[in-house]
């Protein structure tokens, strides 16, 4: 697995990762600023994202994964074709920002796949504040399913990972900044 983790890191590093002055999300000023969708929309980013999950959900007694669009969606799926392929198969769910405005008006896409109860695993591309976070656990336990834990690609190490905990909610992360830089060779 670490050098799965390596080479994630040096890709992440050359697509992802972006020094400079950047206001996020939050509002917060940062002296860099992470876009993991560019390395989670990648080939070999996809996979090893998913790879990388897949034995990080080793120590969760899970039904599926899911997450707030549009940051998790690459890693839902490369989550569920990675799990299939190495024969635990684990269905994803996509939670919206604004519930539908026809048909079902749900929250969560993919639903048909889980049952009332269900343990489930949130994935989340960068954890800053934990507000997207707590916003789609909101909807997750809404939908009638527990939330076993939450797992990011990158923690950004600025109090979302105690906010998290604060709610019920324990993260896990591939790498936090210190990390990533360690790992990517800079």
């Amino acid at each position: 697995m670490n050098q799965l983790k390596t080479r994630l890191a040096r890709l992440l590093l050359d697509l992802s990762y972006k020094e400079g002055d950047f206001t996020l999300t939050s509002g917060k000023k940062s002296d860099y600023y992470f876009d993991c969708k560019q390395t989670a929309l990648h080939p070999e980013g996809s996979y090893l994202i998913g790879r990388l999950f897949v034995e990080m959900l080793k120590d969760f007694e899970v039904k599926g994964v899911g997450g707030m669009t549009l940051g998790a969606d690459p890693l839902v799926s490369s989550v569920t074709v990675v799990s299939h392929i190495e024969g635990r198969p684990m269905p994803g769910f996509i939670i919206r920002k604004q519930a539908k405005g026809h048909g079902t008006g749900q929250y969560l896409e993919g639903l048909a796949n889980f049952a009332q109860g269900d343990r489930i695993v949130l994935l989340e591309d960068v954890c800053t504040t934990g507000g997207t976070l707590l916003t789609a656990a909101e909807r997750v336990r809404d939908a009638g399913l527990e939330i076993a834990g939450v797992l990011a690609v990158l923690d950004r190490e600025e109090g979302g990972r105690e906010r998290l905990e604060e709610a019920g909610l324990k993260l896990d992360a591939i790498f936090t900044r210190k990390a990533l830089l360690a790992a990517g060779g800079r």
